[in-house]
């Protein structure tokens, strides 16, 4: 009987139940594997689109700017949609008809214009971070479920075979702790890709709140306003 144990033997003799637990596990991991590899992929272009940034400041005019902020044509680029948003909302509010808008400054209008661009940037971010943060959380309880019914199922054979030693109790319970070690081996890469990508989107997060911060400034006064060096240097030490 030992011989025949194993993950096959389990999937066998478990049932639909255990067949289909196998399956949404298998499907959990497909699916964290793929948000896990696509979100760090898209992080990493975003801090490459960071070091864009300089260049784009250092840039003749405008045009040639957004040019220098476009490293991968074709691929999302939140800074310079950003920087497209505020050239969009001065022009609009310069050049448009009376309308309510006219009430507020340009700083305010720019204020606004911007933040909701980066309100944008942060949804477009967070996408999939949901289903990978329930993948990590529930994963777990699947494979513990798929355990229980392994383990209830192994005993009601043994019961219908007249023999409950020791020997034929311990491999089909062995046999179906897999389950858990099944659920366990898909939530723990989810819950730490989770907090890999959170991080990675702080991080870009805070780059365009500071890109925000400058381009409010080269809208409304016509200049970059440079930071201290004292302040950027703590900030680098930090």
């Amino acid at each position: 009987m030992n011989e025949q144990l194993g993950l096959l033997h389990m999937l066998q003799s478990g049932g639909i139940i255990i067949t289909l637990t196998a399956i949404v596990l298998l499907a959990m991991s497909v699916i964290s594997w793929t948000v896990i590899i696509v979100k760090g992929l898209g992080i990493q272009r975003a801090k490459k689109q960071v070091i864009a940034v300089q260049s784009f400041w250092h840039s003749t005019d405008f045009e040639h700017g957004l040019k220098a902020l476009e490293i991968e044509a074709g691929q999302p680029n939140p800074f310079k949609q950003l920087a497209t948003e505020g050239q969009s909302a001065m022009q609009h509010h310069r050049h448009s008809d009376k309308q309510l808008h006219d009430a507020l400054d340009l700083s305010d209008w720019m204020t606004g214009s911007l933040s909701n661009a980066i309100d944008d940037a942060k949804d477009r971010l967070s996408q999939g971070l949901a289903l990978l943060a329930s993948i990590g959380s529930t994963a777990p309880f699947v494979g513990l479920f798929g355990t229980v019914w392994g383990i209830y199922h192994a005993l009601l054979t043994i019961s219908d075979a007249g023999s409950a030693g020791l020997d034929k109790v311990a491999g089909p319970v062995g046999e179906a702790l897999i389950m858990t070690a099944f659920g366990l081996a898909v939530a723990i890469p989810a819950v730490l890709g989770y907090n890999a990508l959170v991080r990675g989107n702080q991080f870009i997060i805070g780059k365009l709140n500071r890109f925000a911060y400058d381009l409010h400034a080269f809208f409304v006064t016509g200049n970059r306003i440079e930071r201290p060096q004292a302040v950027r240097s703590v900030r680098a030490q930090g």
